[in-house]
């Protein structure tokens, strides 16, 4: 083993070596090493995507499709044994894999110059290919920043780039990663400087533009050009009186956004506390909730969406075509197996579901429009495609990202004026409500602050591969 790790540092040491001989100015390196973690990270994107598919299709929808009454324990054992072996993964293995990955990010990038360990970003990729393809209710969207991360870190330090320059890396791949994971690039640069970023120079915007535009095109090469949603005709906002049920729709995706996030922070907290099974346990116990949460779905609504993200089910929500029953219903359903599945300490992010949620309670909005106001019931599917914006920019508090990616995700532009009344409405009551982020409360939880303000610069002097390779 020791020879092993001789033999990498030696490597290592070699490459960085003839990075700096064939680039010696570090500008040059810099808008090199961004067009290759586009490059890369589009790649390790599609392939993350691509191996949940493949995994999703040989368990859990097997599951869900077995005969007889086989489905129902196969649909609760299923996730649950997936959450079991994240666990122990996390538990013995990358314990720094745990959550959304977005929370690791935005540290790295505050307090550790953006330095994103690469064996995280490998075990990221892995386990969340096991829990969300096994069923959990968890999104890809997240663990793809970090992974994308990973490998912008990596790029950063083999070339032996300065503190400040590792910083923008990180940013690189953070915009590479949702370019690539939303099909959605100009959403990408917002969100990195919403969420991850906060101020920026010149190099750092040029540098997430640039990796958010190769990500998308890589990913759009390999995976066609169309958007994660296809609209089959483009929504406008209908009778000026719509604008008061959007404004509801506001209000209601605030509340949802709340209930999600405290509902969230609290099992979570208990999770913590609880000590009667091993901690590896936790995921296991949170996948057995989510695969009963869905068995309930399929009974009571005969309707999926529960595990997983659940595109598929919210691609019928934004067409109109699932019932007010079935609309509420998941609404609740998929925002208990999320708490479930997040809170039990499991690998995989929120905002495939954060969308799920908005996009049912977004219909179901549109049902009471068409009653209330005899609208046409054409406008049922564009009050979904609101609701998505709605809660997302209640939960995840980045609110031009969440009107931006609601257009480049569905390619529709016509619903300017109702995005922007229920977004800031969502957002501006939930972060009234309650101060605090989610991201950071999750941190906060685990006991790390972020700075306000310029992020900390450790000392040139500290190793660049802590727990990896040293320099």
């Amino acid at each position: 083993m020791s020879q092993l790790r001789t033999g990498f540092i030696a490597l290592w040491k070699k490459l960085r070596s003839l990075v700096n001989r064939l680039v010696p100015a570090e500008p040059q390196r810099l808008l090199l090493l961004t067009v290759l973690s586009g490059a890369l990270c589009g790649l390790a994107a599609v392939s993350f995507h691509v191996g949940i598919s493949k995994v999703e299709a040989h368990l859990i929808n097997r599951a869900l499709a077995a005969p007889f009454h086989h489905w129902i324990y196969w649909t609760i054992l299923t996730p649950a044994v997936g959450g079991l072996i994240v666990g122990l993964a996390l538990q013995y293995w990358v314990p720094g894999a745990v959550g959304s990955g977005v929370p690791q990010v935005k540290v790295a990038y505050a307090l550790a110059s953006g330095f994103v360990p690469l064996r995280d970003a490998v075990g990221k990729f892995v386990l969340g290919i096991i829990q969300i393809g096994t069923g959990s209710s968890l999104g890809r969207e997240g663990p793809t920043v970090q992974i994308c991360a990973g490998i912008s870190s990596a790029l950063a330090r083999v070339a032996g780039l300065s503190k400040q320059s590792q910083r923008r890396m990180a940013a690189v791949g953070v915009a590479a990663g949702i370019a690539a994971a939303f099909n959605a690039p100009i959403a990408a640069v917002t969100f990195t400087l919403e969420e991850v970023v906060g101020d920026l120079d010149q190099t750092m915007l040029s540098g997430v533009i640039v990796a958010a535009a190769i990500a998308a095109v890589v990913e759009r090469s390999v995976l066609g050009q169309h958007p994660v949603f296809e609209i089959q005709h483009p929504y406008s906002m209908g009778p000026p009186s719509s604008l008061v049920s959007y404004a509801i729709l506001g209000l209601l995706s605030a509340f949802a956004s709340v209930a999600f996030t405290d509902s969230l922070l609290g099992l979570r907290a208990r999770f913590k506390k609880f000590s009667f099974v091993p901690k590896w346990v936790h995921p296991g116990i949170g996948g057995a909730l989510t695969g009963t949460l869905a068995v309930a779905a399929m009974l009571w609504l005969k309707h999926d969406g529960i595990t997983g993200g659940g595109y598929e089910t919210l691609s019928q929500a934004l067409t109109g075509s699932l019932s007010l029953k079935v609309m509420v219903g998941l609404c609740v359903l998929k925002l208990a197996a999320t708490v479930c599945s997040y809170s039990s300490g499991g690998a995989g992010g929120i905002f495939a579901p954060a969308l799920f949620i908005g996009g049912t309670l977004g219909g179901a909005v549109g049902y009471l429009d068409v009653v209330v106001f005899r609208h046409s019931a054409d406008s049922i599917g564009a009050f979904a495609l609101v609701g998505m914006g709605a809660v997302f920019a209640g939960i995840i508090r980045a609110p031009m990202t969440s009107v931006l990616i609601i257009f480049e995700m569905t390619g529709g532009y016509g619903l300017i004026l109702p995005l922007m009344i229920a977004n800031m409405s969502a957002y501006g009551l939930a972060r009234h409500w309650r101060n605090v982020p989610i991201y950071e409360a999750l941190l906060r939880q685990d006991g790390v602050v972020l700075p306000h303000g310029k992020p900390v610069t450790p000392d040139e002097s500290a190793p660049e591969l802590p727990g990896e390779l040293p320099p």
